[in-house]
């Protein structure tokens, strides 16, 4: 990563104007450039993404040839037509790109610890193909229309070859982990698969806690069972999963990471998860990722308990409530562009998106605050781009 001080200029990509320094307000250093003439705004921890996501990127690319490409059965017949299309069908979500925060924070954390980046490329790529087989799902669950500026894969195909594809994409997940026996050894191998069983399996429970309150159409949740989800989807899987993942490579005294560890990072995932999907849900209504999203309120057509819809809820008279909630259990495709509007509209007015952006500011800052404390991170340069990425989960653009 290329430092600039705040009296060098930075000169924009894409119009060549000179780009301003943005500082953060939770690290009070520069965290970001901003160009005065097109907007275009850069975050200093995309371009460590980048740098992250390359070595990755190209283990997922040769695990899939390994065991994506060719699958062996009980005969010799072969169908060249139906097994590129497979291909082409479980590759697609990864050809679209992604943000790689999950493998970046992975990498880093056992960097900080002392390990050196290649021991981790399969763990890391393990971790990527986890996201998108779950995306595929989670997509169909909720219906969603659009992932990562193209149509979501049960609608560009059909359900059932997207639930195939997803399901495809697990299986060579736990292939690749398997390859880990040769690279880090048989017992710290199967100590990453029981970590990522662990991780999965809050996930799942954290999704089941979701489509359980869309199931019962209810609305009246306290922030505490909003954060139950959170906790499960986003707290562990986005940030805790990851860096659990990065000390599991990093440290070989089993006691030391589950009592001195974990606990810290646990604790650290907490706070940096809820803030990230809290910023994610602002994202969905407010902006298109960077032109990453057709449609925004996608939460709202699709009827996900945020942090903004229960503060809503809350704050809102007896008549707003009563049409916000007429407006929500009604079917997606029964939800006008105009009612999802008027919701988002409410939120403005009652305060809601505003509540959720200091709430996600203040759990970032408690996040730095119980960073700085873990002693166990000992390489500066990885801690600095880890203080960044925390920076980013609550002041990105997508």
């Amino acid at each position: 990563m290329v430092e600039k001080t705040e009296s060098e200029s930075v000169i924009c990509p894409r119009c060549g104007a000179k780009m301003k320094s943005e500082h953060s307000e939770i690290l009070n250093e520069v965290v970001a450039r901003k160009c005065e003439n097109c907007g275009m705004r850069l975050h200093l921890f995309e371009e460590i993404l980048q740098e992250y996501k390359k070595p990755v990127n190209l283990t997922i690319k040769k695990m899939l040839e390994k065991y994506l490409s060719r699958i062996d059965g009980i005969s010799e017949l072969k169908n060249k037509e139906v097994e590129e299309f497979h291909w082409k069908l479980c590759t697609d979500y990864i050809n679209r790109g992604g943000k790689y925060i999950r493998s970046a924070f992975l990498i880093l954390t056992a960097e900080a610890m002392g390990c050196n980046r290649e021991s981790c490329l399969n763990t890391a790529a393990a971790m990527e193909i986890s996201e998108n087989w779950l995306l595929i799902h989670d997509d169909f669950q909720d219906q969603s229309t659009s992932r990562r500026g193209a149509p979501t894969l049960h609608l560009r195909y059909t359900p059932g070859l997207a639930i195939n594809a997803g399901d495809s994409l697990h299986l060579v997940m736990w292939k690749i982990l398997q390859e880990n026996i040769k690279a880090i050894g048989q017992e710290k191998a199967y100590r990453v698969m029981e970590e990522f069983y662990k991780m999965l399996s809050r996930t799942a429970l954290g999704q089941t806690a979701e489509l359980f309150y869309i199931h019962l159409n209810k609305f009246d949740l306290s922030y505490e069972d909003i954060y139950y989800i959170l906790d499960g989807k986003t707290s562990y899987y986005t940030i805790a999963g990851p860096m659990r993942l990065g000390a599991i490579l990093a440290e070989n005294n089993e006691d030391y990471l589950e009592n001195k560890i974990f606990p810290k990072l646990n604790e650290f995932g907490k706070y940096l998860g809820r803030a990230f999907q809290i910023i994610d849900d602002i994202l969905d209504l407010t902006t298109e990722f960077r032109g990453l999203k057709q449609q925004q309120g996608n939460d709202i057509y699709e009827g996900k308990r945020t942090i903004m819809l229960a503060h809503l809820l809350n704050a809102a008279t007896e008549f707003d409530r009563k049409r916000i909630i007429e407006i929500l259990e009604k079917p997606r495709d029964a939800k006008s562009e105009e009612e999802v509007k008027y919701v988002l509209h409410l939120m403005k007015e009652y305060g809601s998106i505003e509540y959720a952006k200091n709430l996600a500011r203040d759990m970032a800052s408690k996040a730095v605050k119980l960073f700085r404390n873990m002693d166990f991170f000992v390489n500066e340069d990885a801690k600095k781009k880890l203080l960044l990425g925390i920076d980013f989960v609550v002041n990105r653009e997508f």
